[in-house]
């Protein structure tokens, strides 16, 4: 089967999961609190899943490549960002 469509994507698809995860988690009073935080961890999820579906759309393997490590990066500060959190508690 050939992927026609972003949503297609299982990196996609697990990356939309996370998002909604981030979400629930930073919904939560001590996260909620702490606009600056909540935000920056939000929009570096959010920035994932958005690079996944923005390099797929180049159609060209190239730049998809080049997107895909701009959501890694993205994926790497979202762990930085959870060690944080679990070293305030």
């Amino acid at each position: 089967m050939a992927i026609k469509q972003f949503e297609d994507l299982k990196v996609w698809q697990s990356s939309r999961e996370f998002v909604k995860s981030i979400y629930k988690l930073t919904s939560k009073t001590k996260f909620k609190n702490d606009y600056g935080f909540k935000d920056q961890i939000q929009r570096a999820s959010v920035s994932i899943i958005n690079n996944i579906a923005e390099g797929f759309e180049r159609d060209n393997n190239k730049e998809f490549i080049r997107f895909l490590t701009f959501s890694k990066g993205s994926a790497g500060e979202v762990r930085s960002l959870l060690y944080v959190a679990k070293d305030l508690e």
